[in-house]
C-alpha cells in the first residue's frame, strides 16, 4: 500500500500527503482528512454528497455496469452511457467511482481493503443484506477498527417492521406526513415530488458526524441506524406529540396554519398565483399602510386598531377591534389586485413578508439568488451546462463546493484500487478506551440565541450528545412557540408548550434581555465563552445589538458562529423575516403539494424547518473537528431557502432541460399503480398502497380474492393499470373500507403488496416498531409533569441517545449559567438580576 493510505491512522488522522493527490479536497474544506466509501442507490447518494461538499473524499462504489441512480429520472440525449440522468448528476458531483462486484469474493476482499483506508460507509441496501455477504459492519470493522458504518433503512435494522415493503408513498403515511398533508374533503396526500428518503439521507449525514465525534472519544467502531419513519416522523412539527399533550390529532386542512391559540389561512390568492402570508404585527404595520395608499382600505378603517399588537391579541385571543375575519377579506382584495413578483419585492421595500408560490422555474429565476451567487454550474459530458444548487451554507473559513462533475462508471477504479495492497494491509490499532462513557459532544459549549424552529432545533442535536447548551430568551417577547400550543391538557401557559418543548431538549434556559446594556455584555461574555454561536434572527441582527461575527471573534478567535434566517445575510431580499412556510413557499414546495385542480394542499405548518437544520447541524459538526485539527473558527451563514433547495435538486435540472416544472398532482404516480390512500374502517381512516411491479399487483389481486374485475388481461401491466385508475381505485376502496387500516397494512405486507397505514400523533403513540426503537422518551418537565419526548432519526449501537433531559422553564437556570457555567460571583449575579437584565 502506497504510503498514503498507510499513513492514515486511527480515528481518521490525515496523512501526510493525501491534500497532493488530483481531485482530493485539501485542508481548505471542513472535512478534507475523511474517505467515504458510498454504497447507497438513488434513494440516499444524497448523504454522501453532503459530505462530499463538506470536503471528504467520497469514493462511490458500483456494480458492473453501475449504479442503478444512472438510469433513473429524467434522462437527456447525447450524454454517454450512464451520464445521461440529471438526478444522478445532482447527487453525485464530486464523487469518484470504482466497480466492484460484491457478490464476487474477490471483489468483496477488495471492499475490506479499501474499506482500511476509509472512515465511513454508507448503505442502504436493507436489513442484513450486507451481512448475508459478509460485507457488513461485523466484517468491516475488522478491516477498519474505528470505521463509521451507516445504514439506511425504511424502518430501521430490526424490528416488527424492518422487513416492511416500503416506498415514498407508504413511508409518507407511516411517518405521519400524509395525515397532515391534504384537505378533509380529499384523500391524504403526499408531497407530489418524493421526499422521505431525502429526509434520512441528510440526517444520516448528521448521524455520520455525531458517531465520528463518539469515535473520537472511544477509538471504537460506530454502527449508525437510520429510519426513514422516523426521518418523515420529524416533518410533523407541532403535530407529532399533539395527541398525548393535548389530547387530540391534529388533522389535515390544506394550507392553514393550525395552532392551538389560531387557525389561520397561510395561501392566498393574487393577480397571477398564490402568496403565504400570515397578519403577524411585523405584517400588518408595513401592509395596513400599503392598503390604504393602493385604496384598498380607508385611513378610518386602518386606525381603528393597533397593528403593532394585533399579533399578541390574535394569539392569545384578546380584543380584537377588527376582527381578523375581516382583516383576512382586505387581505385577499388587495392581493389580488397584485402579481406575486410585484408583492414579494414591494413587501421587501416595506418590510412585509409575503411569499410567492414560486414553480422551480421561478426559483431559477431570482434575482436574490444570482446575487448571492448560490448556483453551482453543473457541467455534462457534452459541454452542456446547467444551475445546480450550490452550497447549502456558506462559510468563511471552508467553503462548501463540490469539486468536479459526476463520475463515469468505473472512471477512478484505478486510480483508487492500484493503490491498494492488500498483502500489507494491518488491523489499526484501537485508541484507549476513556475511564468512564462520554456523550459524544461533551464539553462543547453552544450560545444558543436562536428562537422559533431551525436554530432551537439545530442547537437540539448538540445538546441531546452532551453539549452544554445555553439557550437565551426572554419574556419580551417569548419565543413565539411558548404561546402556541400544544399545551399540555390544553390549558395554555408559557411554560406548556410542546411546540417549544420538542426542540429545546437538554438545554439551559438563560432570561436575558438583549435591550438593556447588561444584557448586550452578558451576550458578549457568553460569545468568549462559547465553542459554538447561533442565532436565528433576521439578517444583521446580531451586528445592530453589538454581537456580530467581527465582535465575536475579537472576544473569542477561534468561535464558530452561525446564523440562519430565510434567505441569508446578503442580497436583495435578506431582509425578509418569517418562518418556515414562507420559505417553503418561496423555494417550490408547496406548487408540488395537493391536486393539479386545486390551489396547494400543504406541505404542513413550516416544512423548510424540518430540512435546513439537517444541512446547519451537520455543517456545525464538520467545522468542529476542523476547528480540532487546525484551532480555526469561521462564520456560517445559512439561508434556509438554500439548503431546503438540494431536496428539489433534480426538478431544478429537469426544468432547464425539459422547460417543464414540477407540479402538485395529488398520489398519481407515473411509475406505480396503483399508488393512492385507501379509505378503511373508521371515521377519516386511510392506508396507502402502491404497486411497483406486476408481481406485485398479482400479490394484491390474489388478497382480493380474485375478483373478475382484477382478472382483466389489460391490468396486467403498469399502463393498463394506469388507464383503469378509476376503476381500480373504486375497487380496491370497497375492499379496503372493510378493514382496520394496521390489520389491512399488516395483510398486505404478508403477502408481498408495499403498504402502510396513514398515521396520526394517536396511532405513532402505538406504533410498534417505533415502541421497538425506544423512540419515544418520557421525561419529567417542572411544569407539565412526565411527558413524551421525539427521539432522533437514528441510532448508534451502544449508545442510548436521545433526549437527555426536558426543556426548560422560561429563565430556569439563569442562576446556574450565571454563577456556574460563566462563573460570575454572586455579587455580580445578584447585580444582573437586580438590573433587570436577566428577567
Amino acid at each position: 500500500m502506497k504510503d498514503e493510505l498507510r499513513t492514515r491512522g486511527a480515528c481518521g488522522q490525515p496523512s501526510d500527503d493525501r491534500a497532493n493527490m488530483p481531485g482530493v479536497p485539501t485542508e481548505a474544506t471542513m472535512l478534507a482528512p475523511y474517505r467515504v466509501l458510498d454504497l447507497t442507490d438513488g434513494r440516499a447518494e444524497m448523504a454522501t454528497a453532503i459530505l462530499c461538499g463538506l470536503g471528504a473524499d467520497v469514493i462511490k462504489v458500483e456494480p458492473p455496469g453501475g449504479a442503478s441512480s444512472r438510469h433513473e429520472g429524467q434522462r437527456v440525449a447525447g450524454e454517454p452511457a450512464g451520464l445521461g440522468s440529471l438526478r444522478f448528476h445532482a447527487f453525485n458531483r464530486g464523487k469518484r467511482s470504482v466497480v466492484l462486484d460484491l457478490d464476487d469474493d474477490a471483489d468483496g476482499r477488495t471492499l475490506r481493503d479499501l474499506v482500511a483506508t476509509a472512515d465511513f460507509v454508507f448503505e442502504n441496501a436493507g436489513p442484513g443484506v450486507m451481512e448475508e455477504r459478509a460485507l457488513g459492519f461485523t466484517a468491516l470493522r475488522e478491516a477498519r477498527p474505528d470505521v463509521v458504518y451507516v445504514a439506511i433503512s425504511p424502518f430501521g435494522q430490526d424490528g416488527p417492521y424492518a422487513h416492511h415493503l416500503a416506498t415514498d408513498l407508504t413511508l409518507s403515511a407511516m411517518g405521519g406526513a400524509m395525515a397532515l398533508n391534504g384537505e378533509p374533503d380529499r384523500r391524504p396526500v403526499r408531497i407530489t415530488v418524493p421526499q422521505t428518503w431525502h429526509h434520512a439521507a441528510a440526517e444520516s449525514a448528521l448521524g455520520a458526524l455525531v458517531a465520528h465525534h463518539r469515535r473520537l472519544a472511544t477509538g471504537e467502531a460506530q454502527f449508525v441506524d437510520v429510519s426513514v419513519q422516523a426521518a418523515v416522523f420529524w416533518t410533523g412539527l407541532n403535530a407529532m406529540v399533539a395527541h398525548p399533550i393535548q389530547g387530540r390529532d391534529i388533522e389535515r386542512n390544506g394550507t392553514v396554519l393550525q395552532l392551538s391559540t389560531l387557525t389561520t389561512p397561510l395561501c392566498y390568492p393574487c393577480a397571477d398565483g398564490d402568496v403565504v402570508l400570515i397578519a403577524t404585527s411585523a405584517t400588518l404595520t408595513g401592509m395596513v399602510p400599503w392598503m390604504v395608499e393602493t385604496g384598498a382600505v380607508t385611513a378610518e378603517w386602518a386606525a381603528q386598531e393597533d397593528w403593532t399588537t394585533y399579533e399578541g391579541r390574535m394569539l392569545t385571543t384578546d380584543d380584537l377591534v377588527v376582527p381578523l375575519e375581516e382583516v383576512r377579506e382586505k387581505i385577499v382584495e388587495f392581493l389580488q389586485k397584485h402579481s406575486k413578483q410585484e408583492l414579494f419585492e414591494g413587501g421587501i421595500a416595506r418590510g412585509v413578508t409575503i411569499a410567492p408560490v414560486n414553480t422551480v422555474a421561478d426559483v431559477l429565476a431570482m434575482e436574490h439568488l444570482h446575487v448571492r451567487d448560490y448556483w453551482d454550474t453543473l457541467t455534462l459530458p457534452s459541454g452542456r451546462t446547467l444551475r445546480a444548487p450550490g452550497a447549502f451554507v456558506k462559510a468563511t473559513a471552508t467553503p462548501v463546493a463540490w469539486t468536479g462533475s459526476a463520475p463515469a462508471v468505473g472512471e477512478h477504479t484505478d486510480e483508487v484500487l492500484g493503490s491498494l495492497d492488500p498483502r500489507i494491509v494491518t488491523p489499526r490499532t484501537r485508541a484507549a478506551e476513556p475511564a468512564s462513557p462520554r456523550l459524544p459532544l461533551e464539553g462543547v459549549k453552544v450560545a444558543d440565541f436562536s428562537w422559533i424552529g431551525v436554530g432551537p432545533i439545530t442547537a437540539k442535536a448538540l445538546a441531546d450528545h452532551g453539549a452544554t447548551v445555553v439557550h437565551i430568551e426572554s419574556d419580551s417577547p417569548p419565543d413565539r412557540l411558548r404561546l402556541v400550543g400544544p399545551f399540555k391538557d390544553d390549558i395554555p401557559g408559557i411554560d406548556r408548550c410542546q411546540f417549544f418543548g420538542s426542540f429545546n431538549t437538554s438545554k439551559l434556559s438563560l432570561h436575558l434581555d438583549l435591550k438593556q446594556p447588561d444584557g448586550v455584555e452578558l451576550a458578549k461574555r457568553l460569545l468568549a465563552w462559547c465553542d459554538i454561536a447561533l442565532d436565528s434572527f433576521t439578517a444583521g441582527t446580531m451586528a445592530k445589538l453589538g454581537l456580530g461575527y467581527d465582535v465575536a471573534r475579537q472576544l473569542n478567535p477561534s468561535i464558530i458562529m452561525a446564523t440562519t434566517c430565510l434567505l441569508g445575510q446578503t442580497g436583495p431580499a435578506a431582509r425578509l423575516a418569517g418562518y418556515g412556510y414562507h420559505a417553503a413557499a418561496v423555494s417550490g414546495f408547496y406548487e408540488i403539494t395537493g391536486w393539479d385542480d386545486r390551489p396547494p394542499a400543504g406541505p404542513f405548518n413550516a416544512y423548510t424547518d424540518t430540512i435546513a437544520p439537517r444541512f446547519l447541524t451537520t455543517a456545525l459538526l464538520a467545522a468542529l473537528d476542523h476547528r480540532r485539527r487546525t484551532g480555526e473558527g469561521q462564520f456560517i451563514d445559512q439561508a434556509q431557502m438554500e439548503s431546503a433547495l438540494h431536496f428539489l435538486a433534480p426538478e431544478l435540472l429537469d426544468v432547464q432541460e425539459t422547460g417543464v416544472s414540477a407540479r402538485r398532482n395529488g398520489n398519481h404516480d407515473s411509475h406505480r399503480s396503483p399508488h393512492d390512500a385507501y379509505p378503511c374502517a373508521g371515521v377519516d381512516e386511510w392506508c396507502a398502497i402502491a404497486i411497483e411491479t406486476d408481481d406485485q399487483w398479482r400479490n394484491l389481486r390474489d388478497i382480493l380474492g380474485q375478483p373478475a374485475w382484477a382478472m382483466d388481461p389489460a391490468l396486467e401491466t403498469l399502463a393498463g393499470r394506469q388507464a383503469a385508475r378509476a376503476v381500480i381505485d373504486r375497487e380496491l376502496g370497497a375492499f379496503t373500507e372493510r378493514h382496520d387500516p394496521r390489520e389491512l397494512m399488516v395483510l398486505l405486507q404478508a403477502a408481498g403488496v408495499p403498504a402502510g397505514m396513514v398515521q396520526r400523533s394517536s396511532d405513532h403513540m402505538e406504533d410498534p416498531q417505533l415502541a421497538h426503537r425506544s423512540f419515544f422518551r418520557r421525561l419529567v418537565h417542572p411544569e407539565m409533569g412526565e411527558v413524551p419526548y421525539e427521539g432522533h432519526q437514528y441510532r448508534i449501537r451502544g449508545y442510548d441517545n436521545g433526549p437527555r433531559f426536558p426543556a426548560p422553564c422560561l429563565g430556569e437556570h439563569t442562576f446556574q449559567v450565571l454563577h456556574e457555567v460563566l462563573g460570575l460571583d454572586i455579587e455580580e449575579v445578584t447585580r444582573l438580576l437586580a438590573s433587570g437584565a436577566c428577567g
